[in-house]
């Protein structure tokens, strides 16, 4: 009788594979873990003792829904100076999945499109999903570079929302400013929401970090602290764009997540003022590792930014790949099919320790060969 009671819009999407990869990876013994998408530096110190503070202090009650003053007023100020745009006001969200399910669900109506750049984040078709929109996938294969012209052919009357991330997830790759540029462009002409997620922001090492907000003032951004100062366990995030769509989404969060951690807010505000370029040149490393030890043997764009690396398996299907280095190497990497419709890469998190990572590097050459 149970299975008659549960909605359609839990049928649209299946278990995350990344948590059957977390699953099979708790029986390993010894397991060179490269799969989980989350910073391996911890809370600066200061920002560890801001929480302690505000917990002490009795800050654990609800906080404003919009988020408190303090953090708000700070990050307000960082966005004025970066955009200037008059229309654009920040709030804070609990974490940048909470703020993408509110987006989808204050913007999208059933029947609705939504383009998703393929390869994606895996919560961008379900939550589109979940709002009842058609997902219109845009290949990116194989540079997974951004084409303006795709995108434009992929748009119909009833194309309502571009998602767009950047550095991206699972592919490290950094949009071009000029395809960025495009895309913003296109999205305002034909009055299309941009949703930017740029929760990976500060980890770009090529070159400046562009968003296209800056070419397009009504783009709602989607950011937050899980990944720049490695809290991503204290669910802050935040979103930032025109005033009406930040009413809807602080007004759907009253009556959703209520609020952000209230302390954990405390502990944000004071991580704004954390300099985190020590970690963003250890990840450079750790990409620049990756690159060095497997382009020679592996189809693999050299990712820009973010902490991933989304190689070509070199036999068989992804899938296939992927399972072999699991049980027979006790390698955890992620199937590119979590976050495709194609089949035929992998993912790496090298947010991992040097030693990990020369351990996976080792693997996944003896795999090729």
């Amino acid at each position: 009788m149970s299975s008659q009671w549960i909605a359609q819009r839990a049928k649209c999407f299946d278990a995350s594979g990344i948590r059957r990869v977390f699953d099979l990876g708790a029986k390993l013994t010894d397991p060179i873990n490269l799969s989980i998408g989350q910073p391996d530096f911890d809370v600066a110190p200061e920002v560890r003792q801001a929480a302690i503070d505000a917990i002490q202090s009795g800050k654990n009650g609800y906080a404003l829904t919009q988020g408190i003053p303090a953090l708000r007023e700070k990050l307000q100020a960082q966005v004025d100076r970066d955009y200037s745009h008059p229309d654009r006001q920040v709030f804070i969200t609990s974490g940048t999945s909470g703020a993408l399910l509110l987006a989808m669900l204050v913007l999208i109506d059933p029947g609705d499109e939504v383009i998703v750049f393929d390869p994606y984040f895996v919560m961008y078709d379900a939550l589109a999903g979940v709002a009842g929109a058609k997902v219109v996938y845009v290949d990116t294969y194989p540079d997974f570079r951004i084409d303006p012209r795709r995108v434009a052919e992929a748009v119909t009357p009833r194309t309502k929302m571009i998602l767009l991330n950047s550095p991206a997830n699972p592919t490290g790759t950094v949009a071009e400013a000029d395809d960025l540029r495009a895309v913003a462009e296109l999205a305002a002409e034909r009055g299309i929401v941009l949703l930017s997620d740029e929760i990976y922001r500060e980890f770009c090492y090529d070159g400046q970090f562009v968003s296209p907000a800056l070419f397009n003032p009504q783009t709602l951004v989607i950011d937050g602290f899980s990944k720049s100062a490695g809290m991503p366990g204290w669910r802050v995030g935040f979103a930032h764009g025109p005033a009406e769509v930040i009413r809807e989404m602080t007004k759907l969060q009253q009556y959703s997540f209520v609020c952000a951690p209230h302390p954990f807010q405390w502990a944000a505000t004071t991580a704004l003022d954390v300099d985190m370029s020590p970690q963003r040149d250890a990840y450079r490393h750790k990409r620049d590792l990756i690159v060095e030890g497997l382009s020679d043997l592996y189809e693999l764009t050299t990712p820009g930014g973010a902490f991933y690396a989304f190689p070509k398996a070199p036999w068989g299907t992804g899938s296939q790949f992927v399972e072999e280095a699991i049980t027979k190497h006790q390698l955890l990497i992620i199937p590119g099919s979590v976050f495709s419709r194609r089949d035929t890469h992998f993912r790496i998190s090298y947010a991992a320790p040097d030693a990990t990572l020369e351990r996976g590097i080792d693997i996944l050459r003896l795999m090729a060969k």
